[in-house]
């Protein structure tokens, strides 16, 4: 989910522009978000092709979601999730407990 505003948290898909499978051109509307204070439009950035939609009209996410999955006509939708996958939980590692250091004494 794109940020639209300076105060939004998260979106919701008023409705999509396109279908999946349909090619756009980087500033092509692809969708009508609600965001805490307005209804906006969100441009694409890129040229590319709707190859899944992950949020459906009147659905919300958090921002930085995803919200699409985009790529070149023809490209398998799987790989380009698989692919997504790792990125989202590379940074979920489990923290390991750091050891506590003494505190050191005043000095005189």
């Amino acid at each position: 989910m794109p940020r639209l505003s300076d105060t939004m948290e998260q979106g919701t898909i008023g409705r999509w522009l396109v279908k999946e499978g349909d090619s756009f051109s980087e500033g092509d509307v692809l969708a009508e978000i609600e965001t805490d204070k307005a209804t906006m439009e969100f441009q694409a950035y890129d040229a590319g092709t709707v190859l899944r939609i992950l949020v459906g009209d009147g659905e919300s996410a958090a921002l930085g979601a995803p919200i699409a999955i985009v790529g070149d006509k023809g490209e398998p939708v799987d790989g380009a999730a698989a692919a997504e996958q790792p990125a989202k939980t590379k940074g979920k590692t489990k923290a390991e407990p750091k050891a506590e250091e003494p505190a050191a004494e005043p000095a005189p």
